[in-house]
């Protein structure tokens, strides 16, 4: 079968699959299909840094022309993960720019990117057009200068959510008066001040500038001249909203957002006041996507705008929205897709505003193409959860955080489980979920029964005993990523399942009941995987092999144990001895 197209039209054939998926699935029909895919790929992701090694990748694929790279676990966004635990992109990039000068894009995610990395990046790729760095750091804005001044055809410069060392805020003027390029820049992550003139004159010579997304630092003042310069722009973050406002400013303001007739996204909106608000009238109608998690907005002034957002398919906002203005946007915007809602006081004691489950089951009612939730709250029912998932089984990401730990369901003072069960139960298609509230071994039980699509699993305080570790290892036969922090799971589950992990991408546990023991017998038998323990007390040894392990990650590794690991994390594999009790 394999050899039935010539190679010219297989390669043509392969060129309209975009799937990771589907490439891997093509790679695995015959040796000559391996061959040719393999010669034929231009992108590759790569969703642990040390799942496989530079080397490896290269040699497996010597054509690539764009590369996505994760480096530390996702607990690293809740700081869970040690400062200085790796990630380091420094040896992928010089691996790069030896096997492929002409490579075009680099999408980094949760990695250490040093100077001299962006230094190599800007030096050897000749045709280098696409630089994601989202949730990095390690890097300068020397760095960054060096990227502006050598990237000539630069497309897309993204610092999202980045650790940026502000050196000076010059950067933006070493991109030369003859460069045109560019398309999406994204500086929120900046906190110095950045030379506005720089900027202005960049965004005024780039006519193919679709996205700009700026940092605190640039004024709301400043932003008319930025919007008559750019008026092509689909997706904007403002900067910084003060309280002081010329008269004359929101006026302008109306006009310039006026002038953007292609506008579809909104971010930023950074202390935004009421009274700036009716300046985006002109253009809500034409938003697809609004993020408001930075903008301490009242629910009457958020019911005003959203109602005005008819075709709004993304929103993300902060609990001042509440259960009112929730009821509204089920009415207004029926295209709505996904919906975050984020906590405005997640330490306070008591609630400081009216935000409650009936919001969540307005909208899973009123929204029909709703398929992907975040929601915190105080409070929660199974007879919500149950509501939400008959309203809404296209679900597929649902994401609850109630703000205490094991809260009950508030009305009967019984574990969530049963609502969490009709979640997994009717949404057929979910592949990412995250659990709060009190649970028992129960909910697992449900999970691992139905959730045979899911993908990422995040846990944490809940569980009675290992039986519920269990249950999801055995049952989610889609698994790819689960997180556990604060759970009573202990060695059973986890040895009793060991053959399923190396099915999966990653598995972290921390604060949990695994025993160092359990460790070294999983390192010994499963020599695929890397079963690293993190103890930043001190070495394991200094403790009875019973104790349990700070924390543990888990992961497929095709290229062994990692070589840059710091002193607080150790690998365990087959030269691991047991020691006696």
């Amino acid at each position: 079968m394999g050899y039935s197209f010539p190679e010219e039209v297989l390669e043509h054939v392969l060129s309209f699959i975009d799937s990771d998926s589907d490439r891997n699935s093509v790679s695995l029909v015959c040796k000559s299909w391996h061959d040719i895919e393999r010669w034929c790929r231009r992108r590759l992701f790569v969703g642990n840094c040390y799942a496989v090694s530079p080397a490896i990748a290269i040699r497996r694929f010597p054509e690539l022309r764009s590369v996505s790279l994760k480096g530390k676990p996702h607990f690293a966004d809740f700081n869970l993960v040690p400062h200085e635990w790796g990630g380091y992109a420094y040896p992928w990039i010089a691996a790069f720019a030896k096997a492929y000068p002409w490579l075009e894009e680099l999408r980094l995610k949760r990695m250490v990117v040093s100077d001299e990395a962006l230094e190599l990046i800007a030096k050897k790729f000749k045709n280098f057009r696409v630089l994601v760095m989202y949730s990095c750091e390690g890097f300068s804005t020397d760095g960054l200068a060096t990227i502006a001044a050598n990237c000539r055809n630069l497309k897309e410069l993204d610092l999202s959510e980045s650790e940026v060392d502000d050196v000076s805020g010059n950067w933006l003027s070493q991109f030369p008066d003859s460069y045109t390029s560019l398309e999406s820049l994204n500086i929120t992550s900046l906190s110095s001040e950045i030379r506005f003139s720089a900027l202005e004159r960049l965004v005024g010579r780039c006519p193919n500038l679709k996205t700009l997304k700026l940092s605190h630092s640039v004024p709301l003042d400043l932003l008319p001249n930025l919007l008559q310069k750019a008026p092509q722009l689909v997706e904007l973050g403002s900067g910084l909203h003060t309280k002081e406002v010329h008269p004359d400013l929101y006026s302008k303001l109306a006009g310039a957002f006026s002038g953007c007739k292609g506008l579809k996204r909104l971010c930023g909106l950074r202390d935004v006041v009421p009274s700036y608000l009716p300046t985006l009238y002109p253009i809500c109608f034409g938003l697809t996507s609004l993020n408001l998690s930075d903008a301490p907005i009242q629910c009457p002034e958020l019911i005003k705008l959203v109602s005005q957002c008819q075709n709004l398919q993304r929103l993300w906002v902060l609990d001042y929205i509440e259960d009112t203005g929730l009821n509204a946007l089920a009415e207004s915007c029926k295209d709505l897709r996904e919906l975050r809602v984020f906590p405005s006081d997640p330490f306070g004691q008591e609630p400081n505003v009216s935000l409650t489950e009936q919001g969540l089951v307005s909208v899973s009612a009123g929204c029909p193409k709703l398929h992907s939730v975040l929601y915190f709250c105080r409070r929660m029912s199974n007879v919500a959860l149950s509501t939400i998932a008959r309203n809404r089984p296209n679900l597929t990401r649902f994401r609850l955080c109630i703000i205490e730990r094991f809260r009950p369901d508030y009305i009967t003072q019984e574990p969530l489980d049963v609502g969490f069960g009709a979640i997994v139960e009717h949404c057929k298609d979910l592949k990412r979920l995250s659990l709060s509230g009190l649970l028992t071994d129960r909910v697992f039980e449900y999970i691992g029964s139905h959730g045979k699509k899911l993908e990422m699993l995040s846990l944490a305080f809940a569980g009675d005993s290992d039986l519920g570790l269990h249950h999801v290892l055995s049952g989610c036969k889609s698994l790819r990523k689960l997180e556990i922090r604060d759970c009573p799971f202990g060695d059973k589950a986890l040895l009793a399942n060991a053959a399923k992990l190396e099915t999966m991408r990653s598995l972290w546990m921390s604060a949990c009941q695994v025993s160092y023991r359990a460790c070294k017998l999983l390192g010994q038998k499963m020599p695929r995987l890397n079963v690293e323990v993190i103890a930043e007390q001190g070495h394991p040894d200094s403790s009875p092999d019973e104790y349990p392990v700070e924390k543990l990650y888990i992961y497929r590794t095709v290229s062994g144990p990692r070589s840059d690991m710091p002193s607080f994390v150790w690998t365990m594999d087959k030269n691991s001895a047991l020691r006696s009790s």
